[in-house]
């Protein structure tokens, strides 16, 4: 127990990112997700990919949704810098169509396991 009282100094020592508190984390979510929802029929002219705003949107959403449990402010304020330096390098155009896209890849496929799958993959 008394190795409690220097933890929690410690804790309360650590310096935010950004936000101070859990609103104003909230606030730069918000900021950053209207950020991204106004640029993306410009991204989507730019880059010509073969998708349409409304599912560049959804797609958004998505991204955002996967983080919604995250309640620590320092991961919240790092995911919201991580972010903020990804729309940068797509607005500036430091991306590449490809890199775009793969933001609808499904994932990696799983490595065939018996002889007769890796045969049909080419495998063996």
């Amino acid at each position: 127990m008394a190795s409690s009282g220097p933890v929690k100094q410690a804790v309360n020592r650590v310096r935010p990112l950004l936000s101070i508190d859990h609103q104003e984390a909230r606030r730069n979510v918000i900021k950053l997700y209207k950020t991204w929802y106004r640029h993306i029929p410009l991204v989507v002219h730019q880059y010509d990919i073969p998708k349409t705003v409304g599912e560049c949107r959804l797609k958004l959403r998505e991204q955002f949704d996967k983080h919604k449990d995250v309640t620590d402010v320092r991961v919240i304020d790092m995911l919201v810098i991580k972010e903020q330096m990804e729309l940068k390098a797509i607005v500036n155009r430091w991306k590449q169509k490809s890199h775009l896209m793969r933001y609808w890849q499904d994932g990696c496929n799983p490595k065939p396991k018996g002889f007769l799958e890796r045969f049909y993959a080419g495998h063996e």
